[in-house]
């Protein structure tokens, strides 16, 4: 290590050698003299920590270690670390999903003399400087994430040498390698050809806080892959949080939970997260509490890297009250005096919540955790569902296609030949390349030819397994049995017990009363219309193997111009509203007089704001007609909505776009291009509409209900250009992110 925290003597034994009792306990004395260094003078070895470090250190074991949040899982790996390069191994190589997670294992090390380097999508610029230090022996812990394990060039190049180096191999918040966690992740599942490429006795060691039975066992059995006796040492925890205070306050609606935020933020101790499940929420609440005065940050997968360093550290510090977070942030933070976590809407897994709610009171006697359940949030858990492992027919399509291509493939490629959208298409195809039927490579995805069979039985279960989850929360969110006991239980915790803390065990520490001033200003900002969207510019790649003779850069004048919403289906103000209009089955009726009204409100900000109507290029100056687009499923919608727009707008209505058979075209719609290819010569302008179009001088509202891929919208103004409108406004009620 570059400065050591100090320098014991070489190892007794050799490398999976038997070794005696006297020198186990000389082991000890070194393993605890370390943590001493790390902790300070009183620190004591855990029994179990030590049980973990003597299989890793002296028996060169493969073990798993399931404890719960602050047990100090991480110091069993910075001492066996420490012991196994005193005694020459080569680096530690762990495996952590977040960059959060990294920055915080980075820092640590650096405290205790580690010399820790960290391989991410935030640094590519660094890798080749940090792959010659790890060649020169000069990093102790390497840290990557699960992704890089499957990028051709480090998979094929770089860990083949990591895996004839590695000292010892982590694999942290191993709880996502099994597809029945609350949090799988198919890039995980490569770690098993990791494993079986590791050099004889190099030890192992897989941590997390959130597996049930059911998770442990998966990752105890991949976790035994290529060790010489196929097995894991085991070792599980009671999962009481003592420091825990558990609490539920249900909550009449989003302006309820928003009005109690601001008037009881400032009494939750110290500084905190508040969870949403949604980056939509996250934002929304994020800009609320900052109107009302509260310092926080917003922190999503939409949050650049910069601004995520900039938001950690300003929590770390205590410049912040809280970050409003989504899952983003759910693994590994180290915050020791996180003072409480609160969850606006319910996470669709108990598992889930206890992993996030976990984050607070590692170090301070009492912390507040409290939930606000929204009837919202099932909506979303139906969401997150929709994405399981897809149906056969469009596995096997998948694996016909790379095989009849005999080339590499890009998922843009695929996309033309699947029917599944980008992010789905993706998980599966990391699946299939785990299960060995295709590989990643350089330009794209292959297929290995090797066969392959779909274990519909198993995701019908895993399927079922997510929707008890669910069954689960709601029982939390709604029952009299103590919170921490009910939480513990659903971790097959054989030590539950009532906890004693909970509003369930100790009585209700929270009012569910808001102030009047509070709930006006959350109705306010919640009732608040108005969203933009931008238009396509890109066509997707290979419509030409679709007979679609479209590719690059939509040109300019065939582009619509930034586009107004009413809300977004997953915003905590309108999306409610918008989603039981919109959703499946709703009845199709004139545009109501609040939606209306809204709409009003929005078209009058647009004009006024930036980039606005007034004194604006002929394309974006003040719309001088309305266009609506047909639909089969809300006609009298879409037709009242452009009616309505037109009359209080005082422009003419100057027709419909038209389908050309009279109906949206069947078939395959979920990506990009097939959407667009089901678009393709599927859409009309009529001919009235047409002449009208050429006598404007002046762009014209395209009026829709709904904006989710946005080629309907992209594929309408094309049309709209070409047959002589200036310029095209879209306005919609809803968009889908």
């Amino acid at each position: 290590m570059n400065q050591p925290i100090h320098t014991p003597a070489p190892l007794p034994g050799d490398h999976g050698s038997a070794t005696g009792t006297a020198d186990r306990a000389a082991v000890r004395d070194r393993a605890e003299a370390v943590l001493r260094e790390l902790a300070g003078p009183a620190a004591r070895l855990r029994e179990d920590q030590w049980l973990a470090i003597e299989a890793l250190v002296v028996d060169r074991r493969r073990a798993l270690v399931v404890q719960r949040t602050g047990w100090g899982k991480s110091a069993v790996y910075f001492i066996a670390t420490a012991l196994l390069r005193s005694a020459g191994a080569g680096p530690t190589v762990i495996v952590s999903p977040l960059l959060a997670l990294m920055r915080n294992q980075v820092e640590s090390a650096g405290r205790a003399g580690i010399h820790a380097r960290t391989i991410n999508s935030a640094n590519p610029e660094e890798w080749e400087g940090i792959q010659a230090e790890v060649a020169a022996g000069t990093v102790d812990i390497l840290l990557v994430s699960p992704e890089r394990l499957n990028n051709p060039d480090f998979r094929d190049q770089v860990l083949p040498k990591l895996a004839a180096s590695t000292g010892l191999l982590v694999v942290d918040e191993a709880h996502c390698i099994s597809d029945w966690g609350h949090d799988f992740r198919p890039d995980y599942r490569r770690l098993r050809t990791m494993l079986a490429d590791l050099a004889p006795g190099v030890p192992v060691l897989a941590t997390t806080a959130t597996a049930n039975a059911r998770v442990t066992e998966d990752v105890a059995d991949q976790l035994g892959t290529g060790a010489a006796d196929g097995r894991a040492l085991v070792l599980r925890g009671p999962l009481d949080r003592e420091s825990l205070s558990l609490a539920v306050l249900q909550l009449s609606d989003p302006a309820h939970r928003l009005a109690w935020l601001a008037d009881h933020l400032d009494e939750l101790p110290g500084s905190g997260i508040i969870y949403t499940l949604t980056v939509a929420a996250a934002e929304e609440v994020t800009e609320f509490l900052r109107g009302r005065g509260f310092p926080v940050a917003s922190y999503s997968g939409r949050t650049e890297d910069a601004e995520r360093r900039t938001a950690e550290a300003d929590l770390l510090a205590n410049r912040v009250k809280a970050l409003v977070a989504t899952s983003a942030l759910g693994m590994g933070f180290d915050k020791p005096d996180l003072g409480f976590v609160v969850h606006l809407g319910s996470p669709g897994s108990p598992i889930a919540y206890y992993q996030q709610v976990g984050r607070a009171g590692r170090g301070v006697d009492r912390a507040e955790v409290l939930l606000l359940p929204g009837r919202e949030d099932e909506a979303i858990w139906r969401y997150f569902a929709s994405l399981g492992f897809p149906p056969e027919e469009q596995v096997r399509r998948t694996l016909e296609a790379l095989a009849e291509a005999g080339r590499p493939l890009s998922t843009a490629a695929l996309e033309t030949r699947v029917d599944l959208r980008r992010a789905r298409l993706e998980t599966m195809l990391k699946v299939l390349d785990v299960d060995g039927a295709v590989r990643r490579v350089r330009g794209g995805w292959l297929a290995t030819g090797e066969p392959w069979v779909y274990d519909g039985p198993r995701y019908a279960k895993v399927a079922r397994a997510r929707a008890d989850e669910q069954q689960a929360m709601r029982e939390y969110a709604s029952g009299q049995r103590c919170r921490m006991e009910f939480l513990r239980l659903q971790l097959d915790d054989e030590e539950a017990a009532p906890c004693g803390r909970c509003d369930v065990c100790a009585g209700p520490r929270h009012e569910a009363g808001v102030s009047d001033e509070a709930l006006a200003a959350a109705r306010a900002a919640l009732g608040r219309p108005g969203v933009s969207f931008e238009p396509r510019r890109l066509w997707p790649t290979g419509m030409d193997a679709l007979g679609v003779a479209l590719k690059g850069k939509i040109p300019a004048d065939e582009q619509a111009q930034t586009g107004r919403a009413l809300g977004r289906l997953s915003d905590i103000g309108w999306g409610g509203r918008l989603r039981a209009m919109l959703g499946e089955g709703a009845p199709d009726a004139a545009v109501p007089k609040d939606v209306l009204d809204a709409l009003v409100t929005v078209l009058s900000d647009w004009a006024r704001g930036p980039g606005g109507w007034a004194g604006a290029e002929p394309d974006t100056a003040r719309p001088v007609g309305v266009v609506a687009m047909a639909s089969a499923t809300r006609p009298a919608l879409i037709s009242s909505l452009a009616e309505q727009i037109a009359r209080i707008g005082r422009l003419p209505l100057l027709g419909r776009i038209e389908y050309l058979h009279g109906e949206p075209p069947a078939g395959a719609r979920s990506n990009s291009a097939q959407r667009l290819k089901s678009l393709s010569g599927a859409l009309l302008v009529p001919p009235p509409l047409a002449a009208a179009l050429a006598e404007l001088d002046g762009p014209v509202l395209l009026v829709d209900d709904l904006v989710d891929s946005g080629w309907t919208v992209t594929v309408a103004t094309r049309l709209l250009r070409q047959h002589g409108a200036k310029g095209v406004l879209p306005l919609v009620l809803a968009v889908q992110a």
